[in-house]
């Protein structure tokens, strides 16, 4: 089996992965994943799209990821894994699909307006 590369995204974070046949080894920019994603959310999220296909065990997972937060990166890698193993086996794509791993998530931080502290919040009224 070749390698299959694809790309995942969320927010400003951008994942890509090369996922190929292999033991279980998940690499995030040099690092192992545990260590990259140090709490036990963020390796859960990015590990849930190979627990629903139940094939944690027979790939190896090369990513680079760069931009965003740390959480926004772990999504990404999440959906670049399962657009990965529905193009290897389209059969897992319904159960993905089911927990909504399938779904780029569009939304993105609103831009701050002239005249406003933030994108709506307005600056304190002081009525002096």
């Amino acid at each position: 089996m070749s390698t299959t590369n694809t790309s995942g995204r969320r927010k400003t974070a951008v994942a890509r992965i090369y996922l190929a046949a292999g033991s279980g080894n998940i690499t995030v920019n040099g690092k192992d994943y545990t260590v990259y994603f140090p709490t036990l959310p963020l390796q859960y999220i990015a590990t849930q799209s190979l627990n629903v296909a139940e094939s944690l065990a027979n790939f190896d997972v090369k990513v680079n990821v760069q931009g965003g937060g740390v959480k926004g990166q772990a999504e990404a890698v999440r959906l670049a894994i399962a657009k990965a193993l529905v193009e290897l086996d389209p059969e897992v794509k319904p159960a993905l699909r089911a927990k909504g791993l399938m779904t780029r998530d569009d939304r993105m931080v609103e831009r701050k307006k002239p005249g406003r502290r933030k994108a709506r919040r307005r600056f304190q009224f002081s009525k002096r």
